[in-house]
This record gives structure tokens, sequence and C-alpha cells, in this order.
């Protein structure tokens, strides 16, 4: 049972944002801390991705773990009501994203996701990413 009224749960669906959330916006200041450029949410790519490095042939995708499925991660739990609603959406925001860092792959791109969870060990992650774009595989 939903503990907010129909009024309060649109109110509080209507602030999650597709974009500039608060672990996309950390990840660009560590990329341009680290001195690299990038392009943000190219329409023309598939899934619009995140932070675009056209001359690196790079693309990082910024994800929350409970949106985009995250595995057995903590925060990638099921809602408690309306699963007939939740669950195809879920699941198919998953499958699209397959879908599209396919397509992207085959376009010769290569692909890094940054999970909401790993926002935690910042440590851990500036030296992920730095790996991920100054490699040049």
């Amino acid at each position: 049972m939903d503990t907010l009224t129909p009024e309060q749960r649109s109110e509080r669906m209507s602030r999650v944002r597709s974009k500039d959330t608060k672990p996309e916006l950390l990840v660009r200041r560590i990329v341009h801390g680290m001195g690299f450029r990038y392009r943000l949410h190219r329409r023309e790519l598939p899934g619009t991705p995140d932070l675009v490095f056209p001359k690196r042939g790079k693309i990082i995708f910024v994800h929350g773990c409970f949106w985009h499925r995250h595995g057995t991660c903590k925060y990638t739990r099921w809602p408690k009501s309306k699963m007939e609603f939740w669950k195809p959406k879920l699941e198919e925001n998953h499958r699209r994203d397959k879908a599209n860092q396919k397509a992207l792959r085959r376009m010769g791109w290569q692909i890094m996701v940054v999970w909401e969870c790993q926002i935690g060990d910042l440590e851990r992650l500036v030296m992920k990413i730095q790996k991920f774009l100054e490699d040049e595989d």
C-alpha cells in the first residue's frame, strides 16, 4: 500500500530527473577536474549518453541503480505497490539500455557505466574513470 496520496506521489515523481542528476553532476566535475572535455546528452546517439568524448570514441552513462536495474545492488529494489505498472516499466528500461549499448558498440564506441552506488567510493571511482578515459584500446 502506498503511504502517499496520488497527488503527493505525482508531485514526488515529477522531481525525478533524467539528466543533471546529483551523481551525473559529480561525475562531470570529476572528469572536468581531470582535464577531459566532453559533450553532454548527444541526442543523435542511441540512449542519449550522459557524457560523450568524440575524439576518444568513448561514452560514459551515469545510471541510477533503481531505474536501470543494477543487478543485486541494495538500491535495486522493487516497489511495494503497483507492480503491474512498475515491473514492465523497469524491465523495459534495462532491456533498452542493453540494446542501446549494443548499438553504440557496433558504431565503434567504448562504453562505461557509472552506477549510483559507486559514487560512495570516490577514490575508486576516480581511478576507474581515469583508466577508462586514458586507455587507448
